[in-house]
């Protein structure tokens, strides 16, 4: 089983061998991600990511979701769950 957490794209560039990157911003942690399977993402856009891989496009709803039932279950003790 895998968890995607939800992240908020700030950036998007490529690297230098032309693979799709970004920015994601994690509750106020912000981590490099790979946008290869994502091409429809856009900075402001909420994408799930697991191990750095975007893996799809989500509304902002559904990540405020997602990060409140990992405060319940105590899972963000790093993370600011972002308002809606």
């Amino acid at each position: 089983m895998c968890l995607a957490i939800p992240g908020k794209l700030i950036e998007i560039a490529h690297d230098p061998q032309g693979v799709r990157m970004g920015k994601a911003n994690f509750g106020g942690i912000v981590k490099q991600v790979c946008l290869e399977y994502t091409p429809e993402a856009n900075p402001g856009d909420y994408v799930l990511v697991h191990v750095g891989f975007a893996l799809g496009k989500i509304d902002e709803e559904e990540a405020a979701r997602t990060y409140r039932l990992l405060a319940e279950m105590d899972q963000l003790t790093e993370l600011e769950i972002p308002e809606t």
